[in-house]
């Protein structure tokens, strides 16, 4: 996968803390980073061109995790980056059952953090299906 952005240092910086791990090749036009466990190849690229970025036209970046620990893990550092939340994390039960956290990279881009919930997880739905906030204490942004 390969992005263009904004700035290419705070994005580099953003990615390095959220993916846990620094860029493999860096360079002043580009970073890119290898993330064997994720089976990930992103590189970011500077946005050289005249024209604004467009992050309206990719919906999203999804991002599987291993489980519901790994999706608040995602959030925390998402925190500690400074990083818009527009999602915290939660359990939805319409559509495809998931833990999901949604939030915004420094160029806008919105990526989606989800893991699949377990049989026994399943069983635990909610009559209504309202989605149930993993976290407290904090709204998204």
């Amino acid at each position: 996968m390969s992005l263009r952005v904004a700035d290419l240092a705070a994005s580099t910086t953003f990615y390095t803390a959220f993916l846990g791990t620094a860029p493999k090749d860096a360079t002043a036009r580009y970073s890119t980073f290898t993330v064997p466990h994720l089976h990930l190849n992103l590189v970011l690229l500077v946005n050289d061109s005249a024209q604004p970025l467009d992050t309206y036209s990719l919906y999203h970046l999804g991002l599987g995790v291993a489980d519901k620990a790994a999706v608040i893990a995602a959030y925390h550092a998402a925190l500690a980056e400074g990083a818009p939340i527009v999602k915290p994390p939660r359990t939805t039960w319409r559509g495809t059952p998931l833990h999901e956290l949604w939030l915004r990279d420094p160029s806008g881009y919105l990526i989606e953090v989800y893991a699949r919930l377990t049989d026994e997880e399943l069983k635990q739905m909610p009559p209504d299906q309202e989605p149930v906030f993993l976290v407290t204490g904090r709204a998204a942004a």
